[in-house]
């Protein structure tokens, strides 16, 4: 990084005018260049098929990733300015009965959500698959834990997964994570007498990170800064398959969003996509998968309107958009007399399942999660004082590495009037009617937060903690996990794809995202999203 600039222009843009014009005769194109993308892109690629990627982002220079670094802990940036975030590309509304903040964590670009996140990727738990026969709400998936299991360890192999075989509440498995799991912290070690006198098991978290060298990329270097950037390379992220897909031929385009698809009565002929440079050009293929996430996707196809689809491509069971799901927050912290090292560790490295298959029509399932990241960082402490020297040292000595905190994931069921819908007023910078986000969440959700809560604070106060924050029903957020907008099924009335992932009205089009889920579980999405991309990615195959 430039030693005479701000970190906000060591990350400069790269050259627009690379070649951005169709790929002639390409059998697959994939649209999103995300996880979902990425892994379908590589897997088609390597399979000898002739692949194009579609991305409306730009491809970020990994040199500058310790300059995003800097931006992500000055006090200055807020979390979109992190990955470049644009205003007015990525333009949206919320009409519904919570603000939904979608740029807060989202990343247009080569890498997609990966760029940012945190890392974790547990697999589903067996009821998740089958939630309203096995719990009485929601909905079942056409396919169960059986089908997917094979793909998850497939998944792990390919993001490459550090975690251990303690959690007694996990689906089974078939072998070993690739790597082992990374070792409890500091304050995990507090959290685990507090847990032992009350009865709460403690396991370890599998992370998408390299706990030690694996696939070309260094173990974990400890820079804490996981979420939103990793300057090591040692979390994965999207665009480990987008290299290796571009090594095995196929071609990445960036900044090219798609505008709409255009098709026929069954078939998608042509993806239509802008450049930097204003002009649109048409990718033809023989197939297409849709990759752009729980937002853009139904957006997407929303976009594509025709006399033969009036209410949105693949859209003949009214379905897209609607049953758009997150998972909510609940949270509770304080702060001890004693360190508890907070903040040396960028990640979680202990949970609790164990309340999880308890779920019933009432209570939802849900994941407890111990902090290594509550209260101020010793950075964020002196960039936002204005004391010098002594007084700054003690004040930093007085209000840093004492705080403990505890997180929680809660399903959300799936509801039809929570969706995504296209803005009837609001345009983005190409003129496209932006997405709308409309979230309702739901008492169960809202109920199943209060439990969660109550189980926080008896094991602070076990801890002995002075409990000074909590974040319940009343302010929950969401963790930026958009599902179920495309969703999943056998019946064609009821649903948008079929359990090949491929859609009901269109032969050759799949969609590889969290938008296909019937149901969210309370599980962190991406390992699901990339196991549903390599089962997506088989039927392309085999169907071309």
């Amino acid at each position: 990084m430039s030693a005479d600039r701000p970190p906000a222009e060591a990350a400069a843009p790269l050259d627009e005018e690379l070649d951005r014009t169709p790929v002639a005769d390409a059998d697959v194109c994939v649209i999103g260049a995300g996880p979902a993308g990425g892994l379908v892109a590589s897997k088609l690629a390597e399979a000898g098929l002739e692949v194009v990627v579609l991305e409306a982002g730009p491809r970020f220079d990994p040199a500058d990733r310790l300059a995003r670094q800097e931006r992500a802990i000055r006090p200055a940036y807020d979390r979109p300015a992190v990955w470049d975030g644009d205003p007015d590309r990525d333009a949206h509304t919320s009409s519904g009965e919570r603000f939904y903040p979608l740029n807060h964590a989202r990343v247009k670009g080569v890498g997609g959500s990966t760029l940012h996140w945190q890392g974790m990727v547990m697999r589903l738990h067996e009821d998740d698959f089958d939630s309203e026969s096995a719990r009485g709400v929601g909905a079942d998936w056409p396919i169960d834990y059986a089908d997917l299991r094979p793909y998850y360890a497939e998944a792990e192999r390919e993001l490459g997964v550090s975690g251990a075989n303690d959690n007694p509440f996990a689906p089974p498995r078939e072998q070993p994570h690739p790597m082992p799991a990374f070792r409890p912290s500091y304050s995990d070690g507090l959290f685990a007498e507090a847990c032992d006198e009350l009865g709460i098991a403690m396991h370890s978290v599998p992370n998408a990170r390299n706990s030690e060298a694996y696939d070309g990329r260094s173990a974990c270097v400890g820079y804490g800064t996981c979420q939103p950037v990793c300057p090591s390379g040692a979390k994965y992220d999207a665009t480990v398959h987008l290299e290796r897909a571009e090594a095995a031929g196929a071609t990445v385009l960036d900044r090219v969003p798609v505008q709409r698809l255009e098709h026929g009565a069954e078939r998608i002929e042509a993806a239509v996509y802008a450049t930097p440079g204003e002009e649109e050009h048409r990718q033809e293929a023989d197939a297409f998968v849709i990759a752009c996430g729980g937002v853009e996707t139904p957006r997407l196809l929303l976009l594509s309107e025709s006399s033969r689809y009036p209410d949105g491509l693949a859209n003949s069971s009214g379905l897209v958009g609607t049953f758009f799901m997150d998972h909510c927050f609940a949270g509770t912290g304080g702060v001890l007399e004693e360190p508890t090292r907070q903040n040396h560790v960028g990640f979680l490295t202990s949970e609790s399942h164990q309340f999880y298959d308890d779920a019933d029509d009432e209570i939802a399932p849900f994941k407890l999660e111990f902090f290594n990241y509550d209260g101020p960082s010793p950075v964020g402490l002196a960039l936002s004082g204005d004391d010098w020297g002594d007084d700054l040292l003690e004040r930093l000595r007085a209000e840093y590495g004492n705080h403990v905190g505890m997180g929680a994931l809660v399903e959300q069921l799936p509801r039809e009037d929570s969706y995504v819908a296209l803005d009837p007023e609001q345009t983005d910078d190409r003129g496209n009617p932006v997405p709308d986000v409309h979230w309702t969440i739901g008492d169960r959700a809202l109920e199943t937060i209060e439990r969660v809560n109550e189980i926080q604070e008896r094991i602070l106060e076990e801890l002995g903690a002075e409990i000074t924050w909590q974040v319940g029903p009343e302010d929950t957020g969401p963790a930026y996990h958009h599902m179920g907008t495309t969703r999943m099924g056998d019946d064609p009335a009821e649903s948008v794809v079929g359990p090949d992932l491929r859609t009901h009205d269109l032969e050759n089009c799949w969609i590889a995202s969290s938008s296909v889920f019937p149901t969210g579980g309370a599980m962190n999405p991406t390992l699901t999203i990339a196991a549903l991309a390599l089962k997506a990615a088989d039927d392309v195959r085999e169907s071309l």
